[in-house]
């Protein structure tokens, strides 16, 4: 029991305010066998399917480390399933269109493990990080078969806090805009870049936030 408070009390210390799950075996189990890789192939992809399942939690919590799957809250009370799904889409729509046009064409099949933006203490204090996790994998838009293999992506990166998210917001920098953002980059370098995207050190923060 000590152990467990003294872990908890870790993870409010750093502001911790969203959990990792790299674990996806799961998930990946129910994908096809895959064939090549993102870069192996002249990608033309015309149409992106984001799923967040409904078994995925939300968490309206307002603390500093709120449990949960889906943590958002800059788009109001509302269906959060439905508004991260849109904040997906309209982000890997975006990395797409920045890729060069290939000749193969594939649907991009991805599912959302974890979403966890800020809580509002945490938005106007300490800051955190945005943890959102996904796995792709794309598909032939005539049978459905995978193309690739199922690829899990920590796309984790440091949220604002305190002053400098108020400054942001100020000037139009809203955790939307800057998830919308990376997460376009993210998408635009898995499937454009032979290395794949490679997420960020977050030093201490980004350790702890695996456990």
């Amino acid at each position: 029991m000590r152990i467990v408070k003294l872990g908890t009390a870790m993870l409010l210390a750093l502001g911790l305010v969203a959990c990792a799950s790299p674990d996806t075996a799961s998930r990946n189990a129910s994908f096809p066998a895959p064939q090549a890789t993102p870069a192996a192939l002249s990608l033309d992809v015309q149409a992106v399917r984001v799923s967040v399942p409904p078994s995925l939690k939300v968490s309206e919590a307002n603390s500093y480390y709120p449990g949960g799957d889906i943590v958002w809250r800059e788009d109001g009370p509302g269906d959060r399933h439905a508004q991260v799904q849109a904040i997906l889409e309209n982000a890997f729509a975006r990395g797409i269109d920045g890729l060069p046009q290939g000749s193969v064409p594939v649907v991009l099949d991805v599912e959302l493990s974890r979403f966890h933006a800020l809580s509002e203490k945490a938005r106007y204090t300490i800051g955190g990080v945005h943890a959102i996790q996904f796995t792709y994998v794309l598909r032939d838009p005539a049978t459905g078969a995978a193309l690739t293999a199922p690829k899990f992506v920590k796309a984790d990166f440091r949220a604002l806090g305190g002053q400098a998210a108020i400054e942001a917001e100020r000037n139009g920098i809203t955790q939307k805009r800057r998830i919308t953002e990376h997460l376009g980059d993210v998408i635009r370098q898995e499937l454009g870049d032979a290395n794949g995207y490679h997420a960020r050190s977050l030093g201490v923060l980004g350790a702890i936030n695996q456990i």
